[in-house]
């Protein structure tokens, strides 16, 4: 899959060393000739959102660090629609984004649960090219995004997954060390 689009997650690369992307898998949300963004899926923020939302005293609901960029800033994906109004369709029943107020409302009332939605602060993005040139590099492997890997409850194998579901050769790669002078 060269072509790059919302719903594609990008793997890293076994030996891509930026320390902000290292073993990430990233679901794609938005794509245009200006630019692209979307979130780290496998790397968990060290505060709850009940820490980080004063509405949400109560909640225990995990955070993923979504990349880099507006660090201040909170975002969610959900498979929600029926009781999220607002939120952009990024793939097959994967939506980015929605009434946060009424986020707010459920996890309150306790009708949503971490199957039903995870957290990023902060986001990955890339200017006009910037992604394609680092695809032409090799530093990501692409997919397609399914809701099975997006809200797993388990997202410390994620990277090693997403490499076994390309099946042949990436499935050699989860073996590999992530420096191989180390080997």
């Amino acid at each position: 899959m060269d072509e790059i689009s919302p719903g594609q997650l990008l793997i890293a690369d076994p030996f891509l060393r930026d320390p902000n992307f290292v073993r990430s898998v990233i679901l794609i949300c938005e794509h245009q000739q200006t630019g692209s963004f979307g979130f780290v899926l496998n790397k968990e923020y060290p505060q709850m959102l009940g820490e980080l939302i004063s509405d949400l005293e109560q909640s225990d609901f995990r955070v993923y660090y979504g990349g880099p960029v507006q660090k201040d800033t909170v975002h969610f994906l959900h498979q929600c629609p029926d009781l999220i109004p607002g939120g952009f369709e990024i793939s097959d029943g994967i939506f980015w984004g929605g009434d946060f107020t009424d986020v707010v409302e459920l996890l309150n009332l306790k009708k949503l649960t971490n199957k039903d939605i995870r957290f990023f602060i902060g986001y990955s993005g890339w200017g006009e090219g910037q992604l394609a040139d680092e695809m032409k590099q090799k530093s990501w492997i692409s997919s397609s995004a399914s809701k099975k890997l997006i809200f797993t409850g388990d997202t410390s194998n994620i990277w090693k997954d997403a490499l076994k579901q390309l099946g042949g050769e990436y499935q050699q790669m989860v073996n590999y060390p992530i420096d191989p002078q180390l080997n």
